[in-house]
Formats: C-alpha cells, sequence, structure tokens
C-alpha cells in the first residue's frame, strides 16, 4: 500500500484536486446541475465525471506546488470561486422568474396556495414553481446547459488551474445580473399583474354601486380565475422574455470571466 501510495505524482494529483474543486462549484450551484432534486450523490459523480474528462486537457499546466496548507486552501478557494460565479450567475437569473411568480400570488391573492420547494427548503407560491421549472425547460431547449459547459471548459484556458486570478469586476457583474433578473421578473409578471389591476378596479366598482353584494366572497373567486386565464394567454409571452434575456446575461457572465466562446 506504502509502495503504491509513493508512486503517485503529486503534481498530478494538485491538478486533479484544482479542476474537481471549480467543477464542483458550478455543480453545487447551478440550477440544472446542482438542484436539491438531485441526490447528492448522483451529483457528486456528475462533478468527479466531468473532471475525469476535463483532466487530460490540463495535464501539461505547470502548477505552483503550494509550499503551506494555507497557500493550497486559498488556491483551492480561487477555482472554487470561479465555479460559484457560473453557478450562482445562472441562478441569479432564475431568480427573476420566481419573482415574476410570486407578485402573480401576491396580486391574486394566491399567497395561501403554496408547495413545498426541495431546491430551496422551503414552501414557495405555486406559481413561482411553476415558472421556474418552465425557464429551466427552456433553458434546456435553447442549448443553456452546453454554453454553461462550454463556458467551463473555455475557463481552464482563461484562467488555467493554480493561477489564482479570480476577475476583480465579479461584484460589479452580480449586481448587474441582479438588476436584470429583477427586470425579468418585471416585465414576466406586468401582462398578469395588469389584468388583476384592473379586476380590482372593477370589482371596487361594484362594490360601489352594489353595497349588498358579498364583493370578498365574489371577488376572491374572479381574481383566482382571472389569474389562471391571464398566465394561460401570458405564458407564451413571458418565456420569449426569458428567453431574450438568457443570452444578455450568459454573455455577461462569460466576459467577467474572461472566456470568449459565446453562448
Amino acid at each position: 500500500m506504502a509502495d503504491w501510495i509513493a508512486q503517485l505524482d503529486v503534481a498530478k494529483l494538485l491538478i486533479f484536486t484544482l479542476v474537481l474543486t471549480r467543477v464542483s462549484g458550478l455543480v453545487m450551484t447551478a440550477p440544472i446541475f446542482g438542484s436539491t432534486d438531485v441526490p447528492m450523490r448522483i451529483r457528486a459523480l456528475l462533478a468527479m465525471a466531468l473532471s475525469v474528462l476535463i483532466l487530460p486537457s490540463q495535464w501539461d499546466t505547470p502548477v505552483a506546488d503550494p509550499e503551506t496548507n494555507v497557500q493550497y486552501a486559498v488556491v483551492l478557494a480561487g477555482e472554487l470561486l470561479i465555479g460559484l460565479t457560473l453557478g450562482l450567475g445562472i441562478t441569479i437569473l432564475f431568480s427573476g422568474f420566481q419573482l415574476a411568480g410570486q407578485l402573480i400570488e401576491r396580486m391574486g391573492g394566491m399567497m395561501l396556495a403554496e408547495v413545498f420547494d426541495p431546491a430551496s427548503g422551503e414552501n414557495v407560491p405555486l406559481f413561482s414553481r411553476f415558472l421556474y421549472l418552465t425557464g429551466l425547460a427552456v433553458f434546456l431547449l435553447i442549448g443553456g446547459h452546453r454554453a454553461v459547459m462550454a463556458a467551463l471548459l473555455d475557463t481552464f484556458s482563461a484562467l488555467p488551474p493554480g493561477s489564482g486570478t479570480v476577475p476583480v469586476d465579479i461584484a460589479d457583474t452580480f449586481v448587474i445580473l441582479v438588476g436584470q433578473s429583477f427586470s425579468l421578473g418585471i416585465r414576466a409578471a406586468a401582462p398578469v399583474v395588469t389584468a388583476l389591476l384592473l379586476s380590482t378596479l372593477v370589482m371596487g366598482l361594484i362594490s360601489r354601486t352594489l353595497p349588498q353584494l358579498n364583493i370578498l366572497a365574489v371577488g376572491f373567486g374572479a381574481n383566482a380565475l382571472i389569474t389562471f386565464g391571464a398566465v394561460f394567454f401570458v405564458l407564451g409571452a413571458s418565456v420569449w422574455v426569458f428567453q431574450q434575456q438568457v443570452d444578455p446575461a450568459l454573455s455577461l457572465l462569460f466576459e467577467s470571466l474572461e472566456v470568449t466562446n459565446p453562448p
């Protein structure tokens, strides 16, 4: 056993740990690869498999041998941050679609209809979960997962393992992504929210002209009906808005990581 350990190439093992750390950062946080709906063992196996596939292209990468455990931990943290940047950037984009669902449910008076979300470990509005799954399906259909994988591969060319180089404008990139995500949520929910506001205005006029009518009982059912009907008719437009936002968000994220491959 000792002879087998002695034959290990420390430099190669170091490169493997750096590649695995970067890939694990993406697999832990990206909505598709890092969803908690997928068992932890499957995600760990995916990270290991991706690292093994990427490793042959990094064998000849010169990596300075860290002199202390602290230096090694710092290098690993830099690799993890690169992977987390890719995963969290995509997660922020999807949070805008979830915001749209929360706005729709709040305006429609359906906040009591919540469903347990395994991804976040808490109850979320039903429409928020529905729009999240819809956005996930659209992201897969337009090849977003392939673009993310291509960007991950290109990061090894722009930022070699162990380089310790982390883009300085990552914070500014995340601020812009949060703004784009908020704009996406508002634009996706705007048609349904407008319909519900008009419904509320009509119900208010009816309550003034017919005071004997129980407007609370009638309005709750009417808002629910209008909410489902409006979502049914404008879902295509909301998906189109999400699709149009994917390319700018990915381009901004890739540029911050100095990735030259377009989405």
